[in-house]
């Protein structure tokens, strides 16, 4: 495990290095149910159709029926760090984690199964994306990349380059292209549903640990040290954003009235009025690291991250 975390950028490596008890591994013990849980460690969060779920450390899994304000603590089988959280709707979703597991649940979050482990490698997937019920694929260190057409039944490990670099982030285009945001400033770009990669050049020589669509052939791209680059043409130009900070920038969302929030280390949020050409930054109070963030009303977020789940408003 340790090689992992030496691997690791120095953002990423402040937010889990320390959080992840020695020894913790994908074993059939099962999660334990903290009275703290939702102020633990929370790296992800994601909407299941009325419901919000979150994952983090020891396999804690938190599901709210009230837009955030109360927080149930569910069991799973894993007390792995949990990195990523996916939906395709309210019912059908993936948790993804150290030692390569990941987690499906079809009844919106309250019982989970475990798919897939390997504790051979103890590698950590880092982001989970899913196009349907079926379809999927799930990254992470050293260029793991999985693929399953059933759902997760079964999963295909794929070398999609010929260098190890860590995969940290995962998207769809509105097009239909998929990319990923990865270490050493690589990005790649998916054409055909995920089964060819190739990759798209890049502004910066940092590690990306985030990347959106904005419009159609508009993306942005976040990561070290609160670098930001715009394309308006698909990733095959780019021009920096200013962001304000050298905080390392996490998570992303957009707002109904298409705000485009961006959050990091440090209680960094930043907002676009502007479709991301530029962006107002905040830094919260308590400085908190912020991995995930979710738009629950026209001026409320919810966001997760090393103090748990928090509430904060746009405006």
């Amino acid at each position: 495990m340790q090689v992992v975390f030496t691997r690791y950028t120095a953002a990423a490596l402040l937010l889990v290095a320390c959080l992840l008890p020695v020894g913790t591994s994908a074993n059939q013990e099962r999660s334990e149910i903290a009275p703290l849980a939702s102020q633990s460690l929370l790296l992800d969060i994601a909407r299941a159709g009325q419901r919000l779920v979150s994952v983090g450390e020891r396999g804690h899994v938190l599901i709210s029926d009230d837009n955030g304000s109360t927080w149930q603590q569910v069991s799973v089988p894993t007390r792995s760090q949990l990195t990523a959280v996916f939906f395709t709707d309210a019912d059908h979703g993936w948790a993804v984690g150290h030692d390569a597991v990941i987690l499906h649940t079809s009844d919106g979050g309250k019982q989970w199964a475990l798919q897939h482990r390997d504790e051979q490698y103890d590698d950590p997937l880092l982001d989970v994306w899913f196009k349907d019920s079926r379809h999927g694929f799930a990254v992470g260190a050293y260029g793991m990349f999985l693929s399953t057409d059933d759902g997760g039944k079964s999963w295909d490990r794929r070398q999609i380059s010929d260098d190890d670099f860590h995969l940290n982030a995962i998207t769809a285009l509105p097009g239909g292209e998929l990319v990923m945001a990865a270490e050493q400033g690589h990005i790649y770009q998916s054409q055909d549903a995920g089964y060819n990669w190739s990759e798209l050049p890049s502004p910066y020589s940092g590690s990306w640990f985030g990347i959106m669509a904005t419009g159609h052939d508009e993306i942005i791209i976040y990561g070290l040290r609160g670098h930001m680059y715009r394309s308006s043409d698909g990733g095959r130009h780019w021009c920096a954003v200013d962001t304000g900070t050298e905080a390392s920038l996490m998570a992303s969302a957009t707002a109904s009235d298409e705000t485009i929030i961006v959050v990091g280390l440090g209680g960094t949020v930043l907002t676009s009025q502007d479709n991301g050409r530029s962006f107002s930054a905040k830094t919260r109070q308590d400085r908190k690291a912020l991995t995930g963030i979710l738009v629950h009303d026209k001026d409320g977020i919810v966001l997760s991250g090393a103090g748990g789940i928090s509430m904060d408003t746009l405006r």
